[in-house]
């Protein structure tokens, strides 16, 4: 098969090629505003790779780039509440019309599939546990009205146009090649950077908050398993376990060796209390379920931050 990749030197995007490197043809789309070179370096010179260092906001490039592919992974975006909340009008422009480029040059290329990336942070501050995709959606943040727009179009698309699209409601994930630089980066690999520095984490807010954490490699399981099917709509995509920060950073702690009582810091602007999925959906249309527990994910992430980098 030949694969898009966009946001293909991000994250999860760069974990995402290497698998479908193995056994397809990939090309990566990243403008390496948030994506990283590093994170494809070793995939430059692979066969079956091409890089283009472009954005989904060029829609002439898309048109140019789509043609024969069998399917796009849609992974670019700027993920980030904070960051959101400080620009609503460039998250917009990336998540929501980023999305509609793509989705518009999959249709005029005849791409037939598209599974895309999308977030947990949907349901907002909803009381109810766990988050269902039957759920109202109640979003806080520009970040998540962005995502929440581009499932809508993703919706409108299969239905007018007849491509199959699926979104991904990732919950929170984590792994391998996940920025802790970032003033906006996510939680586990900033405290895994200052635990390993011999820093106490940082928690915003009093630590009682919930996350539902997911391994990298199950959520790229899971993009794998939904282009595979016929699977159509949106899908949470998580551990299905919710822990606190508080528990988090103890068990971090643990692994590392290093006991560091955690900094508390006001709360952020846009940010869920808590969050935890089911995830029936996505078992009953593309069989998955995650096979990392939380605390093998957690090792082999302290083990690529101590050595693997």
């Amino acid at each position: 098969m030949r694969y898009i990749v966009t946001g293909g030197a991000g994250f999860i995007g760069s974990n995402l090629a290497d698998t479908l490197s193995q056994n397809h043809d990939v090309v990566i789309i990243d403008n390496l505003a948030t994506g990283r070179r590093v994170n494809i370096e070793h995939l430059l010179d692979h066969p079956r790779v091409n890089f283009i260092e472009g954005s989904i906001t060029d829609l002439d490039l898309l048109m140019e780039v789509f043609p024969g592919a069998d399917g796009i992974f849609h992974q670019a975006a700027i993920a980030s509440v904070p960051r959101s909340v400080k620009d609503p009008i460039e998250t917009n422009t990336v998540n929501a019309a980023g999305t509609v480029n793509v989705l518009w040059a999959a249709k005029e290329c005849g791409v037939p599939s598209v599974v895309a990336a999308s977030t947990s942070a949907i349901y907002g501050d909803d009381p109810a546990f766990p988050k269902r995709e039957t759920m109202a959606p109640t979003p806080l943040s520009p970040y998540a009205v962005s995502k929440l727009a581009g499932e809508y179009y993703g919706k409108v698309f299969a239905d007018l146009y007849g491509i199959r699209t699926a979104f991904l409601r990732y919950f929170n994930v984590f792994g391998p090649r996940q920025d802790p630089n970032s003033e906006y980066a996510a939680v586990i690999p900033k405290f895994i950077t200052r635990l390993l520095g011999g820093k106490p984490p940082i928690i915003y807010g009093d630590g009682e908050q919930t996350r539902d954490f997911i391994f990298v490699a199950d959520v790229v399981r899971a993009n794998v398993m939904a282009m595979e099917s016929d699977a159509s709509g949106v899908y949470n995509i998580a551990g299905g376990r919710r822990i606190s920060l508080n528990e988090l950073a103890t068990t971090l702690s643990g692994i590392i060796g290093i006991s560091e009582r955690p900094i508390y810091e006001p709360p952020r602007p846009g940010d869920v209390r808590d969050s935890l999925a089911d995830i029936a959906r996505a078992e009953g249309a593309f069989c998955f379920s995650p096979t990392y527990t939380l605390e093998e994910g957690l090792r082999d992430t302290v083990a690529w931050f101590k050595g693997g980098r």
